[in-house]
């Protein structure tokens, strides 16, 4: 292994994700010109090495960390030029970090301590400017025409030791001021449950008048975002400090306390406007998702309602779903409340025997920790509630009235959280209580009418209860709210058995089918294809898709059916078992 000193600099291009979303051929003949006009040149002058470039990024060994300071004092300075006649949300900016120590070297390439110091002080630069470390300034700031301003010990992802830091103060540059577009004080912390800021969508347009669509869709996605109780969302007036600006997402993060961040444009050409709109993880800096919409301009405020619902029903199951993988990486010993209740979450998803009890387990390792968490008490409800009806319970009862006595204590804590009601409502329906059930999904909906999950749990008890024409539009909704979600598997096999009480069999069979082609299915997404095969009196077909059932429970029975759906209306029950029954499902 060989080692050797050096002055590393680590350099990316602020919110890159978005200026590609825009614009992706015009940010890379930008940035193109830039390394070929600015970068490379200046590197070379300044004796450095481009180690890699990893496509908004670079890495760049110096053998002498005063020319790697001067290179990147040069660089700032001469984007501040090349950008003044470009359009401000169109800018080019760069955060640089550089830092002085011991490399690995292998082959071209360099690793290390070095390196990752250097590429931890890029991410605690402003937008145009440059972070370096203390080793780096102790060498250097002697030797250079440059003033340097101290920010202390800065505490960074995992490296167990904080760096000492410094700011180069350029002219032009970033300032030492704390405003809302500057990094001078200390990061806020993090809430433990999911932090958002919506940034003020960019008007795109030629048309100055196109500002207050923009500002509006901004504005209702921070309202409606707000209605996710699991959800800490940044107020409007703090979000829009950053209006006009070129900030940077890790800038957002550390000024306003929030891991994840929603940014977007809007553009109109004639009668068609595109509206973009993505989610970053600006803590660990992943692009989790983006979406883009083009609609017809007719009556604006219709069309702002329309996207803005598309938008929040796309990122409140990403965030979700990105909370439960990140809960998972983190050793079960330093779980807290929040997340041991996402792990909880992520065993429920699997719907497997063995992962219920894991979900148990954590989630009642949350409410021990935190007794007024009222998504641990639904959590808890629910996971239950799906150890029942998955065939896992031995004893229905018990679990039934542990599962009532976790919802009622979830509505109990916050009466305003929807996924309380929609617990409590899922203990009702698998206790054949449907109009306790449908009136508690009814409320959620009150609550948070973006939320699929209560259309999909009243969906549930309508087709129990002899309503199945108005089950089939609930689901719809639930999925029209939620395309992407983890139970989406339960949508659509919930509404194959509200259309094969209606005796439409065939969508029945297209939904049961679809179903059973999303991750992480269960036992419901196979039975209602058994079902509605043998009421088609394709009995080959309904009996080979029973070996599929056997696979997930061997001793399956019409009793064990109608035990776990308790459909009211005995004409709807014995419908549905006569299907079970002429596939070979024994009584």
């Amino acid at each position: 292994m060989q080692r050797r000193l050096a002055a590393i600099l680590a350099a990316d291009v602020v919110a890159y994700s978005r200026l590609m979303a825009e614009d992706e051929a015009g940010t890379l003949a930008a940035l193109k010109q830039h390394r070929s006009q600015l970068i490379e040149p200046e590197i070379a002058r300044h004796n450095g090495r481009i180690v890699k470039l990893m496509g908004d990024g670079a890495l760049v060994e110096f053998a002498s960390v005063v020319d790697a300071i001067a290179c990147a004092a040069e660089i700032q300075a001469a984007m501040v030029d090349r950008n003044a006649a470009v359009p401000e949300a169109r800018r080019i900016a760069f955060r640089i970090g550089i830092n002085l120590g011991d490399v690995i070297v292998e082959g071209d390439d360099i690793y290390g301590g070095g390196v990752n110091v250097a590429a931890r002080l890029e991410a605690l630069a402003a937008p145009g400017g440059i972070c370096v470390s203390g080793t780096a300034y102790d060498t250097a700031h002697d030797k250079l025409d440059l003033e340097f301003e101290d920010l202390g010990e800065q505490q960074v992802k995992n490296l167990d030791r904080p760096i000492r830091t410094y700011r180069v103060v350029l002219a032009g540059g970033p300032g030492r001021s704390a405003g809302p577009g500057g990094l001078s004080g200390a990061a806020l912390a993090l809430p433990e449950k999911p932090s958002l800021a919506v940034l003020p969508f960019v008007n795109m347009s030629s048309e100055a008048d196109q500002e207050f669509f923009a500002d509006g869709i901004s504005e209702d996605l921070i309202t409606e975002l707000s209605k996710f109780r699991t959800l800490f969302v940044i107020a409007r007036n703090s979000s829009f400090a950053f209006k006009g600006q070129a900030v940077d997402v890790k800038e957002v993060s550390a000024k306003l306390g929030v891991r994840y961040v929603v940014e977007g444009s809007v553009r109109r050409a004639g009668r068609r406007v595109r509206i973009t709109a993505q989610l970053i993880d600006a803590v660990d800096d992943t692009h989790i998702w983006a979406e883009r919409y083009d609609r017809d301009l007719e009556d604006i405020f219709a069309l702002q309602d329309e996207v803005t619902r598309a938008i929040v029903s796309a990122i409140e199951p990403q965030l979700a779903s990105s909370e439960r993988l990140r809960a998972r990486r983190k050793p079960t010993e330093s779980l807290g409340a929040w997340e041991c209740y996402q792990r909880g979450l992520w065993h429920l998803h699997q719907y497997r025997a063995e992962d219920a009890e894991e979900a148990i387990s954590f989630l009642e390792r949350a409410i021990e920790l935190d007794s007024t968490f009222a998504s641990a008490h639904a959590g808890l409800a629910f996971v239950l509630y799906y150890k029942v009806i998955l065939g896992f319970s031995e004893d229905r009862s018990s679990d039934l009235a542990k599962a009532l006595a976790a919802g009622t204590a979830a509505v109990r804590l916050d009466e305003n959280d929807p996924f309380a009601h929609v617990a409590l409502g899922r203990v009702h329906t698998a206790k054949g209580e449907h109009d306790e059930a449908i009136a508690c999904c009814n409320r959620a909906i009150a609550l948070n009418p973006n939320y699929a999950s209560a259309y999909f749990g009243r969906a549930h008890s309508l087709w129990m209860s002899g309503r199945p024409a108005e089950a089939v539009l609930s689901h719809d909704e639930a999925m029209r709210l939620s395309p992407r979600d983890p139970l989406l598997w339960a949508f659509h096999a919930s509404k194959a058995i509200a259309l094969i009480l209606l005796e439409r069999y065939e969508e029945a069979l297209e939904h049961a089918r679809q179903a059973q082609r999303q991750p992480n299915t269960a036992l419901w997404a196979f039975l209602p294809e058994v079902s509605a095969l043998g009421l088609l009196g394709r009995l080959d077909e309904a009996r080979t898709a029973l070996e599929r059932v056997h696979r997930l429970k061997p001793d399956v029975t019409c009793s064990f059916a109608t035990q776990v759906l308790p459909i009211s209306r005995t004409a709807d029950r014995e419908h549905f078992v006569r299907g079970l029954l002429a596939a070979g499902v024994p009584e």
